[in-house]
């Protein structure tokens, strides 16, 4: 096997299709986790023109490509995963019975350590230096929109017949529902950017669009369209008005949802919600298997998804005095947040703090 790296733009048509066809394929091959959009060449190269470091290791038997392995790394050689803290699925694309040894893939790499948050399943060596493991709810909409509704309607019937009845009322109230799948217009999504920054600050997170890389990273991939892969921009509007949007990214057979926002003013009918079934309908209708809601627990989540994937996070590192002591700053924090996430008693006054300090930053 040979392993070769190469920068986003040395990457060649030819080695591009490939990837691109491992992808397509991954169904077939018992791996559909291989699908999602954030492993796309699409993604990689988009970041590429954000951000420093990003580099392709492509391994190659008998001259035919048979993995890549998109990663970041720094001058000393601290690897992360491709878009860490945006991306929702990392890993190593590649094809049905390819195995690795990640020391010497981190070797090849140039590489002393390499940190992942969102791994996808079914990558032991990987795997093996993860420090927890997560559940990303999905949608599955493969046997057709009806058939979700159904399963929805058992495992969920106060909750869907409460969301169709708001978008009805929705429609008295406010005019006619329109939902539009792949918006074009830009305006559109520099409203959901807006609502999204808005309601990052009211509730006391971190704004990701305070960034300009990830600004310019939505906007790229927003005008990145192929048959194999496009930035999906989805709309719900009230008499003409957008009330509920959504972003995400899309391969042949995923839907990667990404962000979410609604206008808080219509905030009573739940028109998400509303926009997340009219998604599911228009996903299953446009031949996706399922829409990946992203790794953490929410309510609307739950009520949603049809079944789970489970996502990792930690790191793979050789031995080196980089990893040591990256991995020395970086574990406290990490296990921080997770046993805070994890527990009730502490997440609830936690986030109620969050949102107060929120409130404050929002009325200065």
């Amino acid at each position: 096997m040979d392993i070769r790296v190469y920068r986003p733009g040395e990457l060649s048509t030819a080695d591009r299709a490939a990837w691109t066809a491992l992808q397509s394929k991954a169904h077939l091959n018992g791996s559909p986790e291989l699908a999602n959009p954030f492993l796309s060449p699409e993604f990689t190269l988009a970041v590429g023109r954000c951000r420093r470091g990003v580099r392709i290791a492509v391994a190659r038997e008998d001259g035919e490509p048979t993995a890549f392995f998109p990663f970041q790394r720094s001058t000393t050689g601290v690897g992360r995963a491709v878009g860490l803290g945006v991306s929702d699925c990392q890993g190593l694309v590649h094809r049905p019975g390819f195995t690795w040894d990640a020391q010497d893939l981190l070797r090849e790499c140039g590489l002393a350590v390499w940190e992942f948050d969102h791994l996808v399943e079914g990558q032991p060596p990987f795997e093996a230096g993860a420090s927890g493991t997560f559940s990303s709810p999905v949608m599955d909409v493969d046997q057709g929109y009806e058939t979700y509704l159904r399963q929805l309607r058992v495992q969920s019937p106060k909750f869907t017949r409460t969301t169709l009845a708001k978008e009805r009322r929705l429609g008295r109230d406010a005019g006619e529902v329109r939902y539009v799948h792949d918006e074009r217009d830009p305006a559109a999504l520099r409203t959901l950017m807006n609502w999204k920054s808005a309601q990052y600050r009211r509730t006391g997170r971190s704004d990701r669009f305070a960034h300009d890389w990830i600004n310019h990273l939505v906007l790229q991939l927003f005008h990145t369209r192929s048959e194999s892969f496009a930035g999906i921009l989805s709309v719900l509007y009230a008499d003409g008005k957008p009330v509920a949007a959504h972003f995400g990214l899309r391969t042949e057979r995923v839907l990667a949802c990404w962000f979410p926002a609604y206008d808080p003013a219509f905030a009573k009918y739940s028109p998400g919600l509303i926009m997340h079934l009219r998604m599911a309908e228009a996903a299953a209708a446009d031949g996706i298997a399922y829409l990946d809601l992203g790794r953490g627990q929410k309510e609307y989540k739950d009520s949603l998804k049809t079944r789970e994937l489970s996502v990792s996070e930690g790191w793979v590192t050789r031995r080196h005095p980089v990893a040591v002591g990256h991995r020395a700053r970086r574990a406290p924090v990490r296990a921080l947040r997770n046993m805070v996430l994890s527990r009730p008693e502490l997440f609830e006054p936690a986030d109620r703090i969050l949102k107060r300090m929120g409130k404050i930053r929002s009325s200065r």
